[in-house]
């Protein structure tokens, strides 16, 4: 018999929310996050604001016997999601016959930046005379998965995912495949992604940012906003969790891999790629067109990025098209690049658990482009069987992710 991945836990830090129950509330209320970024300096750029994470204090979430002295700002976000996530699924502290079953999968990017960035103008302004390599040590992107799996004695897989906006989706597809094959027991897979200049100045680069903020869908949109967020699901062999009494939000039902192999920035406007993940996550989940209440776009508001995702589940949902509602979040916590599969998928379970729909916000003018049902006029209540979420990254590495709602007989589809 097929085994079945569940979700047993969860844990978040973003703009607009540092815990998961203030998350939903915060999605329920169209909260926006994107306000001006003050993390660093942002003068020299045509935009100034961001998803940034405010007043984000390690010691307030992550407690004393852990040593955060060399941890980059990535590692402590992911770190205290982790914690988050692990309360949550009841295994923080973890039983000792359990750590060698719980493996650590996650997908980012930017990693140590931010401080390898400070590390870089130390030793330019002081001739490299107090520069401290303690800044500098975390700088990859590995570091994050490292420090969960050596502070709490998880020795089951581990693995990073740096396939751009689509590592957090594609960890969580990785992790669950990792658990069907017998693997592990237990994974925590997700995201990371902390804002930085180095990031901040290539999109500027590419004049592919709102300097307000963004509009996904909409008419007039002008570009993405940038974000940073952490993200944890606890992913569990479904025998397991029952044994263990745990509380289950959801089942990961499926999931879809492909690339473009058309640009390194830009999307393929026939949508080939999107087409054939999402085809792909159907096939894997046994589900058909008529099984999926809600999709979580991909959503970035770049022109390009939206009309083509739009063209996409029309190609592939025919005329159901139409009538399934259609969200992007990043309009309140911003693009939050590796770490945005996985937030997304948090909201998905979220919107499956609590039978809700989460807006688009700031949009106001419709696009003949863009012409499904988008849920732009707050939360939307529904009763949600199965969401798919789509996460298309630069380099045409597209994932996208099928979750369900969990049923003792599995999930029901009238």
């Amino acid at each position: 018999m097929k085994k079945r991945v569940v979700i047993t836990g969860m844990g978040t830090l973003n703009a607009i929310s540092n815990k998961v129950p203030d998350f939903m509330r915060a999605l329920k209320e169209g909260v926006c996050g994107i306000r001006e970024i003050d993390l660093f300096d942002t003068s020299g750029f045509r935009s100034d604001t961001g998803g940034q994470i405010r007043n984000f204090i390690a010691h307030d979430y992550i407690p004393g016997d852990f040593s955060i002295k060399r941890m980059s700002r990535a590692d402590k976000l992911f770190f205290a999601a982790t914690l988050e996530a692990l309360r949550d699924a009841g295994i923080c502290p973890s039983p000792e016959e359990l750590k060698e079953q719980i493996g650590v999968v996650v997908g980012g990017g930017a990693g140590g930046l931010l401080e390898a960035e400070k590390f870089y103008a130390d030793f330019l302004k002081n001739d490299g005379r107090k520069a401290k390599f303690s800044t500098f040590s975390s700088l990859f992107c590995a570091s994050s998965v490292d420090r969960i799996a050596s502070s709490f004695g998880f020795t089951g897989p581990k693995t990073t995912f740096m396939t751009a906006c689509s590592g957090g989706a594609t960890a969580i597809g990785y992790a669950r495949d990792l658990i069907m094959s017998g693997h592990a027991s237990i994974i925590l897979a997700g995201g990371v992604e902390p804002m930085c200049q180095l990031t901040y100045a290539a999109f500027n680069a590419l004049k592919s940012v709102d300097t307000a903020t963004c509009r996904p869908f909409d008419k007039n949109r002008a570009g993405l906003s940038l974000g940073e967020a952490s993200a944890v699901m606890v992913l569990e062999e479904l025998e397991s969790a029952i044994d263990r009494g745990a509380q289950i939000y959801g089942e990961v039902l499926g999931y879809g891999i492909t690339c473009d192999s058309f640009h390194m920035t830009a999307p393929d406007e026939q949508a080939s790629g999107a087409i054939r993940s999402m085809q792909a996550a159907l096939k894997d989940s046994g589900l058909s067109v008529d099984d999926i209440d809600y999709i979580n776009a991909h959503g970035t508001a770049t022109p390009v990025n939206d009309a083509m995702e739009t063209k996409a589940i029309k190609e592939v949902f025919g005329r159901r098209a139409y009538s399934i509602p259609v969200s992007s979040t990043k309009s309140m916590h911003a693009h939050t690049l590796g770490a945005a599969g996985a937030l997304e998928g948090i909201v998905s379970v979220l919107a499956l658990h609590n039978n809700f729909i989460p807006p688009t916000i700031n949009y106001q003018d419709s696009d003949p482009l863009c012409d499904l049902d988008y849920v732009t006029s707050g939360f939307r209540k529904a009763n949600l069987r199965a969401v798919l979420s789509n996460s298309f990254a630069f380099g045409g590495n597209n994932t996208t992710l099928i979750f369900g709602r969990y049923s003792a007989r599995g999930v029901d589809h009238e």
